[in-house]
């Protein structure tokens, strides 16, 4: 160990990146090697009682090196704060500890405040919404600009991909906002505590929509000893393959589910039913008219049928039940829906309506409010009330829901409206529980447990709306908010959200989250025709929808109305292609040569995957013109030799210069002869 008392300059170091500590001024310095800084940078801890201590202001400094462990510590007042900085092969791991012996409570927390520099001609900073509801986007931001960003960031120029990731890898009890202010040179503040309410005032994706959207502040750590969360930050040539690292170190702190086998097939009901299915469009006889079509199909293997949104009690267990006997004698399987943390009820009968399975009311299990008010996740006379996951009547409603689905023999579980479990509230039923976060683990450790022994552990369960971390309770995840299949969000006759120009858009900054948050990403279902009652989908939509889900690593889902004739043709075409089956069998995700930059819905983006055949994905958004591009196995980085071009589909031989119509999308295999 290398004790450094007053001698400033004390280094942490190896081959990718130098840490540099002051022990004057009580700030480090972080230089990578491909030139990105974050310089003069500090820790701090505001207690709610004591006001802010921050480390550049504490008289007093020392540190110590210990192998590949940097401890900084600082004094003031009472109180000790402490950076540990932990150097791996080709990231940092930083956390802060903040000790008072007359004790502390702080919902505001930082490891790490400073500046970051990154050269480049194009520098962008990636905002990040904290969950996927409401159809909010990633930005990629240019200075100047100023928001907040969840849980992670890059900093990075956009004409190479270097740059710096940061982000935090521990979600056990803090929110992680990252404030952010870009000018000349970008500011950083990352911290525990962060807690945004849907302001209507402002765009929805930069305050509007795409916080925390809690009703409460957000809860305190107490104690002699409080901990910010543990934030990685990471600097080089390829923020890609940085952050595949950040998703990696993710799924190792905090565990990833497996699943054994080939990725499941599903059609999902919410194409065709609606969100509550009160028309009753396709229960009962239409599913199994989907089901005898399905039956038909040779590539698109034992499919699950995946029930949507029936838990409001409009169909029977009894019917449910019914329906998977029905597909399971054409080697099919059923899937089921719930919102294990929200429930939809009329507002002006709350604290009148049971609560499925238990002998409490709907208001006395939902979460309050700052002023003691129960929470309407999804306000109106109709609303969605977050739910107390600590309850204890959460453990009955919970058994009843996996009960219906064990009785329907559902192999396939979707859950849905997650955030509203981790809405801060000042109170939960379990004392311990002192923020949303800590409720939302202890609801989805619970669900786990429970699924497992109800219903085994070979069920498959994908996320729709919920945060993006935890991430350990699922197989997959809904990378962007619902999609209605057309091709961009302002096309005429459609809703002006749920395209698949905004679901790729904003996942083309989230592959890297497929194979290390998740097994496989979710990025919705494909539609043949046409989704509820919207306009039809022209055919080469259909066709740019399913190369999205390809690029994204995504499972296969359909949503498609198959009792007409012409979504039977297009399923036969494009959804038992046996190349397309083949892929989604095993689903992988591609690199972005070219993902989506700025705010407009014009974007043109290219996606690589190497392999014993190399695949590489071409989208053109714009209405303006065809987007050229030019094939290169160098460029790809494929070794040298004669290469053929083909389209993924048909077959068709291509050269290398290659042009993709306006609102089109090719395909297309490289082939080394």
């Amino acid at each position: 160990m290398v004790l450094c008392g007053v001698v400033t300059g004390q280094t942490l170091s190896n081959a990718y990146v130098s840490v540099t500590a002051d022990t004057v001024a009580g700030t480090l310095s972080y230089r990578f090697a491909t030139g990105q800084t974050l310089s003069r940078t500090y820790a701090y801890v505001e207690d709610v009682h004591k006001g802010l201590v921050s480390t550049k202001d504490c008289p007093r400094h020392w540190c110590s090196l210990d192998g590949k462990r940097l401890t900084f510590i600082h004094e003031a007042g009472g109180i000790r704060l402490i950076q540990h900085i932990t150097l791996y092969d080709t990231y940092l791991l930083i956390d802060l500890e903040a000790q008072s012996a007359d004790g502390l409570e702080t919902r505001n927390i930082s490891p790490l405040a400073g500046t970051a520099q990154v050269p480049g001609a194009e520098r962008r900073l990636l905002d990040v919404p904290f969950d996927n509801d409401d159809w909010v986007h990633v930005l990629e931001q240019k200075a100047p600009a100023k928001g907040m960003s969840y849980e992670l960031t890059a900093v990075y120029d956009n004409a190479n991909f270097s740059g710096v990731v940061v982000g935090s890898v521990t979600h056990d009890f803090w929110k992680t906002g990252i404030a952010y202010r870009m000018g000349d040179r970008d500011s950083l503040t990352v911290f525990g505590g962060v807690s945004t309410p849907d302001n209507p005032a402002l765009p929805a994706d930069e305050g509007g929509k795409d916080g925390t959207h809690d009703h409460a502040p957000h809860g305190t750590m107490v104690g002699s000893v409080v901990r910010s969360p543990t934030v990685f930050v990471g600097g080089g040539r390829d923020i890609r393959a940085l952050l595949k690292t950040y998703g990696e170190v993710n799924a190792r702190i905090n565990g990833r589910l497996e699943w054994k086998g080939p990725a499941p097939f599903y059609w999902n009901s919410f194409g065709v039913e609606g969100v509550l299915g009160y028309e009753h469009v396709m229960m009962p006889a239409g599913v199994q008219k989907v089901s005898d079509f399905l039956a038909t199909l040779g590539n698109f293997k034992n499919p699950v049928l995946s029930i949507d949104s029936y838990d409001q009690g409009i169909y029977s267990t009894e019917m449910l039940a019914a329906l998977g006997r029905y597909t399971r004698k054409k080697h099919q399987q059923i899937g089921f829906y719930f919102a294990p943390f929200a429930q939809w009820t009329w507002k002006n009968g709350i604290d009148q309506a049971p609560f499925a399975g238990t002998n409490f009311t709907i208001g006395q299990v939902v979460l309050k409010d700052a002023n003691r008010e129960p929470i309407a996740y999804k306000d109106g006379d109709w609303a969605a009330y977050a739910l107390d996951p600590t309850h204890p009547a959460m453990r009955a409603y919970l058994v009843g829901q996996l009960e219906k689905a064990k009785a329907m023999g559902a192999t396939f579980i979707k859950i849905d409206f997650l955030s509203a479990g981790a809405q801060e509230s000042p109170r939960h039923a379990d004392p311990a529980i002192r923020t949303g976060i800590q409720a939302f683990n202890y609801g989805m450790r619970l669900l786990r447990h429970l699924s497992d022994s109800i219903l085994g552990p070979d069920v498959f369960y994908t996320e729709a709306i919920s945060p993006l971390f935890p991430s350990q309770y699922t197989h997959a995840r809904f990378l962007t908010t619902d999609i209605y299949s057309h091709l961009r969000d302002d096309d005429k006759g459609f809703p002006n959200w749920g395209s698949t120009e905004y679901s790729l858009a904003s996942a083309s900054h989230l592959g890297w989250a497929m194979g290390t948050l998740w097994p496989y990403t979710n990025l919705d279902v494909t539609v043949m025709e046409h989704f509820q009652k919207n306009p039809a989908l022209s055919e080469q939509t259909v066709k740019v929808r399913l190369y999205a889900l390809m690029v994204m690593g995504s499972i296969l889902g359909d949503g498609s109305d198959y009792r007409s004739a012409l979504a039977q043709e297009r399923a036969r075409m494009y959804l038992d292609n046996p190349s397309v089956c083949a892929f989604f069998s095993h689903p992988r995700v591609f690199t972005p040569l070219k993902w989506a930059d700025g705010p407009g819905f014009d974007q043109q983006m290219v996606f690589c995957l190497k392999g014993d055949t190399t695949l590489v994905g071409l989208f053109n958004f714009s209405r303006q013109g065809d987007f050229a591009y030019t094939l290169s196995p160098e460029a790809l980085g494929l070794p040298a030799g004669n290469y053929v071009y083909k389209d993924f589909l048909t077959g068709q031989t291509l050269t290398g210069q290659v042009s993709v119509p306006k609102e089109d999308a090719l395909m297309i295999d490289i082939i080394k002869q």
